[in-house]
């Protein structure tokens, strides 16, 4: 089960406070101007409304058209209730949520459109305009204390996640150079050894066949011999070079180091002991999960990643899983698009599946 974040933490509190403030008239104690079960309608289609505006999962224009409707109908309720002071608490909620649905200006404007209706409250419940003006003052001040807190809040969340995508695209880019660089190395050690040894070797048995042919018998069991054993060097030298030039990477520690440099997501890394990659495609499996990593800080709302590369019959697998709020319509963006195309190149393919949190699977031919 998926832990709550403060985010769901804060959205449960709102609805408490929202219930709170009204529930004079929810249980009987205060009447509203209208009937009380139209008021209650009303109270319900705004708690709808606001926490479908401030939903992650809902689209643009949904999020437009509930933000639309919880304000009016914050301030149908208000004015449908003007004895309830408290109840103003309501239009403070629009103010500080509306920066998640609307530009910042855009929120002034809100703070502005629910003051006039605070001073048509005010001024029917106030003993005198004095009181009048220093509530409507009150409630602005806090309105605009809660807009710019909000703001606040997303502008850090929103450079916290970009620093973290940065962070992971630099490990990334690390891990494969180091790995570049590591390949480069074995290349240039196994071409020394064999235009050095294997020459040295492979003239060694050449003089050693000939002198086989050379007379003396008594000498024949010694340069046997020795044949054999020039010939196991170069068959070793051989091999060594071999594996010099095929060796892969150390995907999980390449993986495991990436996924220590998402903050704030728990990643989980694990690579089959029998999996086989050659450079090309361990440096497309990093690039996989550096775009898994980072569409999950972007998008995903998630806390829990799991990556797992296994090997099977003829092909390596690369499968990648959240515990976010997935997407019901998978539009693979610029990212997902290069990423097929890197599996393509290989011979490979890649899928993605939006509703259950988003996963990813895709595969190579194994080396």
């Amino acid at each position: 089960m998926r832990r709550l974040g403060t985010e769901e933490w804060s959205g449960l509190a709102m609805l408490v406070v929202s219930v709170a403030v009204a529930a004079p008239v929810l249980f009987g104690v205060a009447a509203p101007t209208i009937p009380r079960g139209g008021w209650i309608a009303l109270c319900t289609l705004f708690l709808v409304a606001l926490l479908g505006a401030i939903t992650a999962q809902t689209s643009a224009p949904a999020r437009y058209g509930g933000f639309a409707v919880a304000t009016v109908s914050a301030w149908a309720l208000v004015l449908t209730a003007p004895g309830m002071g408290l109840l103003l608490i309501l239009l403070v909620m629009t103010a500080a949520t509306s920066v998640y649905v609307l530009p910042l200006r855009a929120g002034f404007v809100v703070v502005a459109l629910n003051t006039g209706v605070i001073v048509a409250v005010t001024v029917q419940v106030a003993a005198d305009v004095t009181e009048s003006v220093i509530l409507a003052g009150f409630y602005l001040f806090i309105q605009l204390a809660t807009l710019l807190s909000s703001a606040t809040l997303i502008r850090e969340q929103r450079m916290r996640r970009e620093l973290a995508e940065a962070h992971v695209e630099l490990q990334a880019a690390s891990v494969l150079l180091s790995e570049s660089a590591r390949t480069a190395e074995r290349l240039r050690i196994s071409r020394e050894l064999h235009d050095l040894i294997g020459h040295q070797l492979t003239v060694l048995t050449l003089e050693l066949e000939t002198a086989r042919h050379v007379e003396g018998a008594g000498s024949r069991e010694h340069l046997d011999r020795a044949d054999r054993v020039a010939r196991e060097l170069l068959r070793d030298v051989r091999a060594t070079v071999g594996q010099l030039r095929t060796e892969a990477p150390d995907l999980e520690r390449a993986l495991r180091a990436m996924a220590d440099a998402a903050p704030g997501l728990a990643v989980s890394v694990e690579v089959a002991p029998r999996v086989r990659l050659d450079e090309q495609q361990s440096a497309t499996l990093v690039r996989a999960a550096q775009e898994v990593v980072t569409n999950t800080l972007r998008h995903a709302d998630a806390r829990e990643l799991w990556i797992e590369v296994t090997a099977e019959a003829d092909s390596v697998v690369f499968r990648s899983r959240d515990d976010g709020c997935g997407a019901r319509d998978v539009v693979l963006g610029n990212g997902l698009l290069g990423l097929r195309e890197r599996f393509a190149e290989l011979g490979g393919d890649i899928t993605v599946d939006g509703r259950d949190g988003f996963r990813i699977t895709a595969w190579v031919p194994a080396s």
